[in-house]
């Protein structure tokens, strides 16, 4: 299915029409390699590389330690004092060693969970706000939903249990390493009586060991299987939620007036009704994985004991060397047991990084996902002129066409293009701009550094007034003096005592106010074109007349494409063009 028929693509440019990809290595891959590209990743490896060393230290400690049970409980049990006494001095020894290698690995864990969330962070935003992504990505479905909670809560939530998690596997890896040697050694004094035949079983503890940590790894890898559906489910509920919060924040002035406050509540307890709907689910999935989990937990306090009691009771083991026993199978046991204690972490941890790398991998795939619909061709005109050709804008609801199938704009020529609502005005303006690419034919633009768009909805910058005056100009140390006259020239020079004050200035200014600071930024960049949508429309007659004084004076000379909803009849412009809608296929209407 193409534009040409109205319709948009069938998949999200993630690529699978799904709300995730669930192949988690490959999406761990891709995270890990856009990391690696980050600037800053050389820090990261380097607290890595120390925290692996600390790790294999506390290894080799706790192997000194495990050995150190033998004669401590020896000790206890032939009751000799001065041995006694030895083997605690020895274990403080160990135990001072033992809190520094901890406390330094704490230190670099957290090292480490900040670095990590920093290089994550980065490198989505700088795939979102690359190649007008930010924009495009909102009209690409479900995936463009909600960016700011993958890029700020998700990427944050995701750094912090990729760290734990991969600390903790890394260190449940090397003390299995350590201590299955050290098991496997021990198991030979694990002897067996029957029938009056003394045998023993080459590496019985470590089988032991093997097979409970299988048997409760697989219980827990079954139960906790759905949590990973319902963790994603969840964060795109607790996203609903806050954007539903923060629109009735936004509004709250023109809700209170409407009287539309238990419209907005229902609203607002709909989203918070989806959402306690699946933490129901996951509560309900927690409760028997901690079942499991804690059930495994429990048992695993005597199983080594159980295993080894045959030995120990037939007197081939001795009370120490039954506790070096005991101590390196809850070593290897713990290790292995590892995927069992996160079993609900590590569904988690998939979840997010899902929404994360499908995030990320969607901004990437924008331009594929596009080339799924015919797509209107764009280039530079080397004359400086605005072309349009043969254009067909097309959208979810209507294909957009000019009364004039090839339309050349000249420098310093005021075109009005009229649309009656709904036909399309703004994804015209959008396909201009260069944010929305599905139809055919041609535009070809001036130098788009030389062009100034003004959307329907004033964008200002938070940070200073003088900022939010200048970011577009090309030179931004403009004189205090200067700004002060251009605030008065718009009617807004009471404003000029706020020059350096910072405040989230769309909040701070009524729309009238950010009309006219708009009109004048406009008049500090003096672009050679200004391409409207409905923007200067609006106002009252006063503000019409600003505009229009505007573009006979400090702006004379500049072109101006205003794409607008008024009477053809406008002596502002000097030609006027129609844009026709007609719907989706019926390519009559829009001929």
């Amino acid at each position: 299915m193409t534009a040409a028929d109205g319709k948009a693509p069938q998949e999200s440019p993630a690529g699978a029409g799904q709300p995730f990809d669930d192949n988690v290595l490959r999406q761990g891959r891709l995270l890990a390699g856009a990391i690696r590209r980050t600037p800053g990743h050389r820090t990261l490896y380097l607290l890595a590389g120390g925290l692996v060393a600390v790790i294999l230290a506390t290894a080799v400690a706790q192997v000194v330690l495990n050995a150190w049970n033998g004669p401590f409980y020896q000790a206890i049990e032939q009751r000799q004092l001065a041995a006694f006494l030895h083997q605690l001095l020895v274990f403080f020894e160990i135990a001072a060693v033992l809190l520094v290698l901890n406390v330094s690995q704490t230190g670099l864990n957290q090292a480490i969970r900040l670095k990590l969330r920093e290089l994550a962070t980065l490198d989505l935003i700088g795939e979102w706000m690359t190649d007008k992504r930010q924009s495009r990505i909102t009209r690409a479905g479900e995936i463009g939903v909600n960016p700011d909670q993958r890029i700020a809560q998700d990427a944050s939530h995701l750094t912090e249990l990729s760290t734990d998690l991969g600390i903790g596997l890394l260190q449940s890896s090397l003390l299995l390493v350590s201590f299955i040697g050290v098991l496997w050694s021990l198991s030979r004094n694990v002897a067996f009586t029957f029938d009056g035949t003394t045998f023993t079983i080459p590496g019985y503890m470590v089988w032991a060991a093997l097979l409970y940590a299988a048997t409760g790894s697989f219980f827990s890898w079954r139960v906790a299987r759905p949590l990973v559906r319902l963790s994603a489910t969840r964060y795109a509920r607790e996203a609903d939620l806050r954007i539903a919060l923060v629109r009735g924040n936004e509004q709250a002035d023109g809700i209170a007036l409407a009287g539309a406050e238990a419209v907005v509540r229902g609203q607002i307890a709909g989203s918070l009704a989806g959402l306690i709907a699946v933490m129901r689910q996951i509560v309900v999935a927690t409760i028997r994985l901690t079942t499991v989990t804690a059930g495994y937990g429990w048992v695993a306090l005597v199983v080594p004991i159980i295993v080894a009691s045959p030995a120990y009771f037939s007197g081939s083991l001795e009370f120490g060397e039954l506790m070096m026993v005991v101590g390196a199978f809850n070593q290897v046991q713990g290790s292995l047991r590892w995927f069992v204690d996160n079993s609900g972490a590590i569904a988690d941890w998939r979840a997010t990084l899902l929404r994360v790398t499908n995030f990320r991998q969607a901004l990437l795939n924008l331009d594929r996902f596009e080339q799924g619909v015919e797509r209107i061709a764009r280039a530079e005109e080397s004359s400086g002129h605005l072309v349009f050709d043969d254009l067909v804008v097309i959208n979810f609801n209507s294909r957009s066409t000019l009364s004039e199938s090839h339309l050349d704009v000249k420098p310093g020529e005021r075109l009005l293009v009229v649309g009656a609502p709904a036909s399309g005005k703004s994804t015209f303006f959008l396909s201009i701009a260069g944010l929305w690419n599905w139809g055919t034919g041609r535009i070809l633009t001036p130098p788009l550094a030389s062009v100034l768009f003004l959307s329907q909805r004033p964008f200002l910058a938070h940070g200073t007034l003088r900022a939010a005056l200048t970011f577009s100009v090309p030179d931004p140390k403009v004189a205090g003096g200067d700004l002060h006259a251009v605030l008065a020239r718009v009617g807004i020079e009471h404003l000029a005592a706020s020059l350096e004050k910072e405040a989230a200035w769309d909040k701070q200014l009524n729309d009238d106010e950010q009309r006219r600071v708009v009109l004048a930024r406009m008049i500090l960049a003096r672009p050679a074109w200004v391409i409207s949508d409905e923007a200067i429309d609006l106002g009252d007659a006063a503000m019409r007349d600003l505009v229009v004084s505007i573009f006979g004076k400090e702006l004379a000379g500049a072109a101006l494409l205003d794409i607008s909803g008024r009477d053809a009849r406008d002596p502002f412009s000097t030609r006027t063009v129609q844009l026709v809608a007609a719907a989706p296929g019926d390519s009559k209407k829009a001929s």
